[in-house]
C-alpha cells in the first residue's frame, strides 16, 4: 500500500515508518525537514503532496511537550495541531482520489483531566488548555471530514509514550536520574498510564482498517516509583531518593516564581508537582476487544526505551 506519514521523522513517527516499510508498504514522509519526501510546514498552508493518491494517511505530526508562556506560544498549538490538520485535509482533497482511511494520533490530553481512574473513550472531552484543546479540535475536524467524504477515520489517544530518546517529561526524568539529579515526591504511589511506541506503531494499521476511537495503554498503569526504579535499574543507578510532599510544595512555589519572570522551565513547579502526585489512568478495553490490542509491559521492557 501507498502510505503518507506526517511527522514521520519525529519520535513516534520513526517507529511507524519503520513498521510500515518492514511490512512492504510504500511510505512517503511529510515533515518540516529537507530530508522528508515532502518538505512542508502544515501550519502555514496545504502542502503539495508527492503522489496522486495514498491508500492510508497516518497523521502524527503535532506540537507537544512544551509549556506555553505567551500568547504566541499558545497560538502555536492551534496553528500546528488544529489548523495544520485542516491544511492536510485540504491537500488530500486535491488528489486524484481520497484515501481509504486516515488515522489521527491524538492524546489523552483531550479529556482535560489532571487526575482520574480508568477513563474510557466516552469520558467528556473537557480540555481547555492550548495543547489538549488543539488536539480535541483536530479530532473534531477529521471525524467530520471523514463522514462528509466517506473516509474511514481512526483515532488513537495516547498517554505517556515510551521509546528510545523520548521527548517531554519522560526524557527529562531519564536524564535527571542519569545525572543523579532526580527526586521523587512522597511515596511515589501515584499511577500513570503508559505505552510502548513499538506497540502503538504495530496496531495503527489495524486502526486504519477498522476505524474508531481508542485509548492505548499497556494496561498496567505503573506508579511513579515503579517507573523511576525501572529507569534507575537500566542505568545501573540506585533508586532515586524521595522528597516529603510538604518540602516539594515549597520548591514548586519557588519554581513557579522563577518561571513567571524567566523563559527557563524549572524541574519542579506546581504543575509538575500535581502531575507527580495525582493518579491519571485510562481504560483500553475497547482496543483490546475490537483491535486485539495486546501490549507489552512498559516496566518489564524498560531496556527497550531507556538509553
Amino acid at each position: 500500500m501507498k502510505c503518507l506519514v506526517t511527522g514521520g521523522s519525529g519520535f513516534l513517527g520513526r517507529y511507524v515508518v519503520a513498521m510500515l516499510k518492514a511490512s512492504g508498504n510504500n511510505v512517503h514522509i511529510l515533515g518540516r525537514t529537507s530530508s522528508s519526501d515532502i518538505a512542508a510546514d502544515l501550519a502555514t498552508g496545504p502542502p503539495s503532496l508527492a503522489s496522486p493518491y495514498y491508500d492510508v494517511v497516518y497523521h502524527i505530526a503535532g506540537k507537544a511537550h512544551f509549556v506555553p508562556q505567551t500568547d504566541a506560544h499558545r497560538l502555536a498549538f492551534t496553528n500546528v495541531n488544529s489548523v495544520g490538520t485542516v491544511h492536510l485535509l485540504r491537500a488530500i482533497e486535491q488528489q486524484d482520489h481520497l484515501p481509504g482511511s486516515l488515522v489521527l494520533v491524538s492524546s489523552v490530553a483531550v479529556y482535560g483531566r489532571e487526575d482520574g481512574c480508568m477513563l474510557d473513550e466516552n469520558s467528556p472531552l473537557s480540555a481547555e488548555d492550548p495543547y489538549g484543546s488543539s488536539k480535541r479540535h483536530a479530532e473534531e475536524y477529521v471525524l467530520s471530514w471523514g463522514r462528509d467524504h466517506g473516509v474511514t477515520i481512526g483515532i488513537v489517544r495516547l498517554p505517556l509514550v515510551a521509546g528510545k530518546h523520548p521527548p517531554g517529561n519522560l526524557g527529562r526524568m531519564i536524564e535527571s536520574i542519569r545525572q543523579n539529579r532526580y527526586f521523587g515526591i512522597g511515596g511515589g504511589g501515584a499511577r500513570r498510564s503508559v505505552v510502548l511506541a513499538t506497540d502503538v506503531a504495530a496496531v495503527l494499521p489495524v486502526v486504519a482498517e477498522k476505524g474508531g476511537i481508542y485509548n492505548l495503554t499497556d494496561g498496567l498503569h505503573p506508579s511513579f516509583r515503579q517507573i523511576e526504579n525501572a529507569i534507575a535499574s537500566v542505568l545501573e543507578k540506585r533508586p532515586p531518593p524521595h522528597l516529603p510532599k510538604a518540602v516539594a510544595e515549597v520548591g514548586a512555589r519557588f519554581g513557579d516564581a522563577i518561571m513567571s519572570v524567566t523563559s527557563w522551565r524549572p524541574p519542579l513547579t506546581t504543575r509538575t508537582l500535581l502531575k507527580m502526585t495525582s493518579t491519571l489512568t485510562f481504560d483500553d478495553s475497547k482496543a483490546r476487544n475490537e483491535l486485539g490490542w495486546n501490549p507489552k509491559s512498559v516496566i518489564e521492557h524498560a531496556s527497550a526505551w531507556v538509553s
